[in-house]
Formats: C-alpha cells, sequence, structure tokens
C-alpha cells in the first residue's frame, strides 16, 4: 500500500470533500447532534466494535422517546430501524451493515470516517487546563530515538549510551543523596492529559486500520465474483496483496503494536502503571474516564477485532476454492444424469448398432505363483541348402477359405439381447442370430459365455442346436447338436 499524500487545501479539494467524505456530510446533517451523541454513547464511549441490529434499534428507540418528551413528537418522527438503514446507506455510510457468516441478522459497527468526525467534535470542547511541556518532551524523545535509531556509526552511538549513563549515574547519586524530584501537578495533569489522548487516538487508528483490511476484501470477494482464468492465477494475486499489505509501513507497525502488547509482562506493567498513576491526587482531580483503568485492555479487544478481519481473506480464499470444486461437483452429475436420461430414452427402442464404448472396468489380477520361470532361448539350427524351383501346380484356393469367428459381434449380439430382460437362453440367441459358421461359432458362444457373461447350465433340459452345413460332397445339409439348456444373464 502506497503511503497516503498530503492533502492541499484549496478550493476543489475541499468542495470534493465537503460533497463526498461521510464525516463531512455528518457535520452537515440536520441530525447531527442526534447522530454524534447515540453513536459516541453506544460504540465510542464503551469501546463496543459490533452490535446487532435488534439491540441498536432498541438503544436508538429509547433515545428517540426521550427526545420526543423533551423537544417534542415531530422531530424525530421515523421509526429507529429506518435511521439506522438511513445512516448505513451508500449517500451517508456512517455506519456499516453486514451479516456475520452463519447468521441472518445484520450487525452494525462504526465506520473510519465517523469516529474521526466524532474525535473532531470532542476536541472541540473547552479544557480547564492545557499543557505544552509534555508534548514539547514528546517531540524531543521522538526525534532523539530517530537519530540514534537511524545512526550507523559505533562511535556516534557509544557516545550517545555513555552519555545517557552518565545522565542515570548523576540521577542514582541525588536520589541517595536524599534529592529526590518529583514532577509537579501541572507537569502531572499535563502528561496524563496527553496519556489519555494518546490512547483515545490509538483506538480510532485501529478502526482504520481494520477499514483498510476491508476494503481488501471487499476488492476479494468482487474480483472472485468477476474473475473469469485459473484459480492459480487469482490465488498468486490475492495473496501478492495479502503480502503488500502484511509488508507494508502501516502493516509492519500493526504487527510491531500486537507483538509488544501480547507479552504479559507488558500487560502486568501497564496495569500497575495505570494503578499508580490513577491513585494520584493531581489526577484524581482531572475525574479520569473510568475507562482509563483499562485502556489497555480495550486496544487488546481492538487488536483482536482487526486480526479476525484479516483472518476472513483466507477465509474467502477456502470458501472459493470449495465453490469451485462443489461447481465441479455439480457439473460431472449433470453429465451423468444427461446419460441416464438418454438411456432411458433408449430403452423402448434400442438402437441397433452401438451408441458408445465403455472400456472394460475390471481389475486383471497376476499372482506372482503364475508367472512362468526363465526359458532360455532355442536356437534355431539353419541348414545352407539350395532352394530349387518347384513345377507342380498346387491349387491355392485352401489359403483364402480360411473360416474366423467374430467374438465382437457375437458379444454385442449378447449385450443387445439382454438389454431389455434379465436372462436369455442360448437357444433363442440363435434364433435370433442363426449360425454362420457352423459348430465352430457354437463354441465361441459356449467360451463368451464362460469368460464375460454370467451363465447357468440346466442339466434337466436338453436343447437342440441346428444349422445349415456343407457336406463332404459340397452338397447343404442341415446339422444338428444336442446341449444342455445354457442361459446367459445380465
Amino acid at each position: 500500500m502506497k503511503p497516503s499524500a498530503p492533502l492541499h487545501l484549496d478550493h476543489s479539494a475541499l468542495d470534493h470533500l465537503r460533497q463526498h467524505h461521510p464525516a463531512w456530510r455528518l457535520l452537515r446533517a440536520d441530525h447531527a447532534p442526534l447522530i454524534a451523541s447515540f453513536l459516541q454513547r453506544v460504540f465510542v464511549t464503551p469501546n463496543i466494535r459490533v452490535i446487532h441490529q435488534a439491540d441498536l434499534a432498541e438503544s436508538l428507540e429509547d433515545e428517540l422517546f426521550a427526545l420526543r418528551e423533551q423537544i417534542g413528537e415531530d422531530k424525530y418522527p421515523k421509526p429507529a430501524l429506518d435511521y439506522l438503514n438511513e445512516w448505513a446507506g451508500p449517500d451517508k455510510a456512517w455506519l456499516r451493515k453486514y451479516y456475520a457468516q452463519g447468521s441472518d441478522e445484520p450487525l452494525f459497527d462504526l465506520t473510519p470516517a465517523t469516529e474521526k468526525a466524532l474525535a473532531w467534535i470532542a476536541s472541540l470542547a473547552e479544557r480547564s487546563f492545557v499543557g505544552t511541556e509534555s508534548r514539547l518532551l514528546t517531540l524531543f524523545d521522538l526525534l532523539r530515538q530517530i537519530s540514534e535509531g537511524s545512526q550507523t556509526n559505533p562511535e556516534v552511538r557509544l557516545a550517545d549510551l555513555q552519555r545517557r549513563r552518565h545522565e542515570i549515574d548523576v540521577e542514582i547519586a541525588r536520589v541517595q543523596g536524599g534529592d529526590i524530584p518529583v514532577l509537579e501537578n501541572s507537569a502531572i495533569k499535563d502528561r496524563f492529559q496527553q496519556f489519555v489522548q494518546i490512547a483515545r487516538e490509538l483506538l480510532t487508528d485501529f478502526r482504520q486500520v481494520q477499514g483498510n483490511f476491508r476494503d481488501l476484501d471487499r476488492q476479494v470477494r468482487e474480483r472472485i465474483a468477476l474473475w473469469n482464468g485459473s484459480k492459480g492465477e487469482l490465488l498468486q494475486e490475492i495473496m501478492g496483496e495479502r503480502d503488500a499489505i502484511a509488508d507494508s509501513d502501516q502493516g509492519k507497525s500493526f504487527r510491531a503494536f500486537w507483538d509488544f502488547l501480547m507479552s504479559s509482562q507488558r500487560q502486568d506493567e501497564l496495569s500497575e502503571l495505570l494503578e499508580r498513576v490513577l491513585a494520584l491526587a493531581p489526577v484524581q482531580e482531572l475525574r479520569p474516564d473510568a475507562r482509563t483503568r483499562r485502556v489497555h485492555y480495550d486496544w487488546l479487544e481492538a487488536g483482536e477485532h482487526t486480526q479476525r478481519t484479516v483472518a476472513q481473506l483466507s477465509q474467502q480464499l477456502r470458501r472459493f476454492l470449495d465453490d469451485q470444486a462443489w461447481l465441479e461437483n455439480r457439473r460431472i452429475m449433470d453429465i451423468i444424469r444427461s446419460i441416464e436420461a438418454r438411456a432411458i430414452e433408449f430403452r423402448a427402442e434400442p438402437p441397433l448398432n452401438a451408441i458408445m464404448h465403455i472400456d472394460d472396468t475390471a481389475a486383471s489380477v497376476d499372482l506372482p505363483m503364475e508367472r512362468t520361470l526363465f526359458t532360455p532361448a532355442v536356437q534355431a539350427r539353419i541348414d545352407n541348402v539350395r532352394l530349387i524351383a518347384g513345377t507342380e501346380d498346387i491349387d491355392a484356393a485352401a489359403l483364402f477359405a480360411q473360416m474366423v469367428i467374430d467374438k465382437i459381434q457375437l458379444v454385442r449380439h449378447i449385450q443387445h439381447a439382454l438389454q431389455d430382460r434379465k436372462e436369455i437362453a442360448l437357444g433363442e440367441l440363435i434364433e435370433q442370430r442363426p449360425l454362420e459358421h457352423g459348430l465352430a461359432e457354437l463354441i465361441a458362444y459356449l467360451q463368451l459365455g464362460s469368460e464375460q457373461f454370467r451363465t447357468e447350465v440346466d442339466e434337466s433340459i436338453i436343447e437342440t442346436i441346428t444349422w445349415q452345413g456343407l457336406s463332404a460332397r459340397g452338397d447343404v445339409r442341415l446339422k444338428e447338436a444336442q446341449l444342455p439348456k445354457t442361459i446367459f444373464r445380465r
């Protein structure tokens, strides 16, 4: 992510902000006092990030009832839910309305622009005490950290460390001598007010960081919905942007803050310091907010909410992969259903020829003991004999009169006959398609029955199979064979 460019306060830029920025629109709204006071009370003051629609509408209804009792019934005539939907609309964008995964009840959350507007309105209040010393010291400390942290010369770094050690030794000697310097009441108030202001701004920054990650999540969802390329390219592009945000200045700063705050030692130290500071009399005179005592837990809650927003990116990627797999499975099921519907159409009038071919799905089992042992090759003995051309005339018709049984045609004939029935006898098969090659073709049927089909033999019934064949003298005569009834099953 690129760093934001400085805002130029010229007329065109300010006019554009006045027309389009949600924070400026909130300040110009007719119901700005209601909006700002209500959102400050239910979201910012208790540091609540997400509120269900029913709870938020009930709180706003109570607020509207109290205001109508004070200033009249006509001031805010609409129901509370109508106001919430209006504030969450695209033309206002003061609230974010969304649905959590697995829930049908809407959730509401503040937008970063609204929290900026509320923080600016809160800064307009007059303060009885305005300190400047602590801010000046903070500026000096920041400059010193930048200078020391960027110094690469070891001699300069050592000189700075020795100077700081000397200052610490001098302060230790003063304390040992009974001279204990303490801050004045004004200095304590000044520094505490600055702490409260920075703590409040830190919570506001959390919402902005969360909004930036949410924008990336929305871009990912839009890109997935409109993506037409391969999944690999999309995932590479999305993960590239995710790494770019994590490696940006904002991402590194947030990660460093989170690692620092997640330390149990740091949390205990913050709790001890807050208890000690809030017990001071000058601080109690300022009447600090009771939530200041647990402000570091508010930081943890806001940071955890931001981490959950980042985790939604990974969930969206997983959902994309699951959706793609579901679509592919659905396409396969559609193809299977179309094949089934086509098969039902052919059931009444099956086609004569094959309409499709399916490879055999049977597993071929080769047992180790069935493998033959190695047999040495027999060397053929060739005698060098001189060939002599023959003079006799030999009839070669026998070479071209060989008989071949087409088993594939027999298999198709059996399959076609079993399409509309569960079983069929061998005699019926031959009646539908008489034998063309006599006994050899009959034996081929029996061989197919033992190899490729389920067959049963009924010994109690003897079938007579007849066919036409040639006698030894060459004339056509009727031949027959008797065998037990053979039944082919589907």
